[in-house]
This record gives C-alpha cells, sequence and structure tokens, in this order.
C-alpha cells in the first residue's frame, strides 16, 4: 500500500484531478493514500503544523457525492495550506503560540480551492510571522529536508514544500515576501513561483507584509502550478494591490511556445558581499546551456541592482508589527520575535508608507533592466541549504546575517513586486537539489511559465524522488 500511495501522491494535482473526473480513483482514496503517508512519514520531517483527518475526510465524501456538472478543476484533490492563510475552525498560528482561537470563516485564496474542488487536508509549518528563510520555530519545531532530514528545506514556505517533495501531497499553498516559495522551493526540488504582487487575493487581509508579499503554491511540475493560478488569481475589492488581469488563462497559455527570447544572465547576487556557492554557478551555466539549445538567446548581463535594503527593511519591520499586533497572547512571542518588534517599534507608519513609495521607484529602475531583455537569469540561493538548527540560540542580528545568503537573489524581487520563479536545475554533489530563478517583466507571468515548461521538457525533474521510504 505504502508504494501504491506514493505512485497516486507523486503524480501532482492535474493528474490527480483527472483520475477523480474520470472515476478511477475516489477523493476518500486519494485523502486516505495521503494520511497514510502523512502519519508514516511526517513525524521525520515536521512539514505539517496540523492535519484535519476526520475533516478532510467528510470533505472527500461530500466531494464523491457532489454531481459531476459541479466539478471544478481541482475536484477531490487534496491540499495542504501554509499556517498564515485562514482556514475555518482552525487557528492561524503564523508558526507561534501566541494565538489560540479558531477563525470562523476561510481565507479568500483557501475559498478559491474550495470552490474549485480541492479538500484542504491540513496546515503546513513555517517559522513565527514567516520571518526566516529556515523553518524553525519554538512552538512547533524543526521542519526538515526530505532530500536530507539533517539539512533545512528552507522557509518560510518550507512546511509546504517538504510536505510536497515527500509525496505527501499533491500541491501546497505558500507566502512570500522575501523568496518564502522561492527558497523552499529550491532547497526541495520544487517548481515555486512568486507571481506579480497583487495577483492573488491576501483577504481578509489588506496586504501580506504591505507591498512585499504575495501566495501562491509550490507543486511539483509547471503545469500544476498553471493549474492551481488559475484557480487562485484575482483581487478583491479587500485587497490594497491588484494585478493587471492576464490575458488568457494559465494553463491555455502553455499550450503557445514562448518564441525566441532574449534571456540575460548573472550570477551577480542583489545584496553586496555574498558570494554564490559554486555549484550554483554550474547550475546557472548548464540551463545557459540549456536555454540555447532551445533556441533563446541567451546572454551574460550585469546588472546594476537598485539598493533595496531600505524600502524591504521598513515594510519587514512594519508587516511583523501588524501580525504581532493581532494575535491574542503576545506574551508568548517567541524572544527573537520580540526584538524584531523592539526595532519595528523604531520605524513608524509613515516610514513604512516610504519604504513603499521608495520600491515603486526601485520598481521602475529594475524595469529598465528588461528593456534589453525579455527575462532575467540568476541563481535562487547563494548558500547550500544549511544544516537544521540554523536559528538556533539565534539573536535577531545572527539570524539575520545567516540569513543574508538566503535571500541575496530574491528579495529585491518582492520590494519591486515583478514576478519571478525558481525553477529545478539537477543535484549537487551534496545530493540535495540545485536550481536557478527565472524573473519577468511585471505582469508576465506567461513567459516565466512558457520557459520553465520548456526546461521541464528537456530535462525533467519531477520523477525525482527523495530517499524516503518506499518513495
Amino acid at each position: 500500500m505504502d508504494r501504491d500511495d506514493a505512485e497516486l501522491l507523486f503524480q501532482g494535482v492535474e493528474r490527480q484531478a483527472e483520475l477523480v473526473r474520470t472515476g478511477k480513483v475516489t477523493s476518500r482514496a486519494l485523502v486516505e493514500a495521503s494520511l497514510r503517508r502523512i502519519i508514516r512519514l511526517d513525524p521525520a520531517l515536521g512539514a505539517f503544523r496540523v492535519v484535519l483527518a476526520e475533516e478532510a475526510l467528510a470533505e472527500a465524501d461530500a466531494r464523491d457525492a457532489e454531481e459531476e456538472q459541479t466539478h471544478g478543476p481541482l475536484h477531490g484533490v487534496p491540499i495542504a495550506v501554509k499556517d498564515e492563510l485562514d482556514v475555518a475552525g482552525q487557528v492561524t498560528t503564523f508558526g507561534g503560540a501566541a494565538n489560540r482561537t479558531p477563525v470562523a470563516a476561510d481565507s479568500e485564496a483557501v475559498r478559491r480551492l474550495r470552490a474549485a474542488g480541492a479538500v484542504v487536508i491540513g496546515k503546513t509549518t513555517m517559522p513565527e510571522f514567516g520571518q526566516w528563510p529556515f523553518t524553525e520555530s519554538a512552538t512547533h519545531g524543526s521542519t526538515r529536508n526530505p532530500w536530507d532530514t539533517t539539512r533545512t528545506p528552507g522557509g518560510s514556505s518550507g512546511g509546504s514544500a517538504a510536505a510536497v517533495a515527500a509525496g505527501l501531497i499533491g500541491a501546497a499553498l505558500g507566502g512570500d515576501g522575501g523568496g518564502s516559495i522561492r527558497i523552499p522551493a529550491a532547497c526541495c526540488g520544487l517548481f515555486g513561483l512568486k507571481p506579480q504582487r497583487g495577483r492573488v487575493s491576501t483577504a481578509p487581509n489588506p496586504h501580506l507584509w504591505y507591498a512585499l508579499g504575495t501566495v501562491g503554491p509550490l507543486t511539483r511540475t509547471v503545469r500544476d502550478a498553471a493549474l492551481l493560478y488559475d484557480v487562485l488569481a484575482g483581487a478583491t475589492p479587500a485587497d490594497r494591490w491588484s494585478a493587471r488581469p492576464a490575458t488568457t488563462g494559465w494553463m491555455r497559455a502553455l499550450q503557445t511556445p514562448p518564441g525566441r527570447l532574449c534571456i540575460g544572465y548573472s550570477a551577480k547576487p542583489a545584496v553586496p558581499g555574498v558570494r554564490p556557492h559554486a555549484e550554483h554557478v554550474g547550475a546557472l551555466l548548464e540551463t545557459v546551456r540549456a536555454l540555447r539549445e532551445l533556441g533563446h538567446d541567451v546572454r551574460e548581463v550585469n546588472p546594476r541592482y537598485p539598493d533595496a535594503t531600505a524600502p524591504f527593511a521598513a515594510q519587514f519591520c512594519g508587516g511583523v508589527r501588524a501580525e504581532a499586533a493581532a494575535v491574542e497572547r503576545p506574551d508568548l512571542l517567541e524572544p527573537r520575535t520580540r526584538s524584531t518588534l523592539a526595532l519595528a517599534r523604531l520605524v513608524p507608519e509613515s516610514a513604512v508608507e516610504r519604504g513603499i513609495r521608495a520600491g515603486e521607484r526601485l520598481a521602475d529602475r529594475a524595469d529598465r533592466m528588461f528593456t534589453s531583455m525579455d527575462l532575467l537569469l540568476t541563481p535562487v540561493i547563494a548558500a547550500r541549504p544549511r544544516p537544521v538548527g540554523a536559528l538556533d540560540g539565534a539573536g535577531l542580528l545572527t539570524a539575520l546575517a545567516r540569513s543574508r545568503p538566503m535571500v541575496a537573489y530574491t528579495a529585491l524581487w518582492n520590494v519591486t513586486g515583478h514576478p519571478a520563479a525558481s525553477v529545478p536545475a539537477g543535484f549537487g554533489t551534496d545530493g540535495l537539489p540545485l536550481a536557478v530563478q527565472l524573473v519577468g517583466r511585471r505582469d508576465d507571468e506567461v513567459s516565466l511559465l512558457r520557459v520553465a515548461a520548456q526546461l521541464e521538457e528537456a530535462r525533467p525533474w519531477a520523477e525525482r524522488r527523495p530517499p524516503l521510504p518506499a518513495t
């Protein structure tokens, strides 16, 4: 049964939805397979903060009883949700212990998943308020990388990434305020697209870390990501930001090749003083060769990255402060978070708003990079995934220093709002995944998806599985 469960769950959400639609498997059977695998493997991974076994089985039974004409694109498929998104009847912990009361309603992203037929099977782990690129929490423990359980899966959406990479679930929602979808995708060998700011609703909250944060899925394949974004895309009146509507569906867009694009590449980090690991540079150059073989014009560039430190820091402080202000038991916040809040108290709301406006000016400057190229190709992270325990005993300054190599290529694009994706690029000598980042023009997620799909076809990655029992 374990091997059968793995074969089913590693197929991803598009294939799982097809199996349910054609009657080859029931939603209940899918959920039961996922639950069995979670029970067996998650104690060693710590990917789930809570597993909603009874609720998910009841929801699956309801899906199986629905008339075929009501089936959505995710009908009967179990999906997990990062613990910063509201799930009705559950506590939104933000990775800590300071909230105790279950919320009454789903967040808009979760509501859209259910409206498309998905079954919410659980909530995944994160560091408190998503502050760190390591999924480690004083309350919920450390989450581990399925490819090597002594290493971090990255963060802050590390629980979602670990769950998908280990085949516990076909896809999971994450959030990205400085790289928190792309970093764990890179560490765990997944596809992770940070969409354009305002593409996916953050309601009932008007924003996620002001202009920095977005919501999106972590998946094994590009097509699964496109399918989920077709379900998730679109802002509401409650959202402070909204992206320009796409001209076509994302799955439909994958039917058309991108054509010959001009792609610039660079190993230069956007954060000074950080040097990329040699194997990350090697993965970048291998991807350059692959893209040239696919017919693209790929040239080395020397990006003049704007300094995003001040606008990022202002919104980081404001975002953590806003989330901490809403918890029930601030006395139960982690000491490191209280240090962040002490710093945040020095940053008035007016400074946060100035940071947002400064970020918009940086976005205009970044746009000029794309006058001579269609996409930018870089590494995702500078360092290899650290051993678990990166935050053990670390105060705020130490944690920030250890985080810099993880966000050196990603955080700029949160400040500017541009879409960016982590694309698998093989494996390092340590057995852990390698990845590259594709960055696009504003509102041009489609080009990222099309080129990533070409790379996936040229060097398939979804069939590789981590060395877990019965995988």
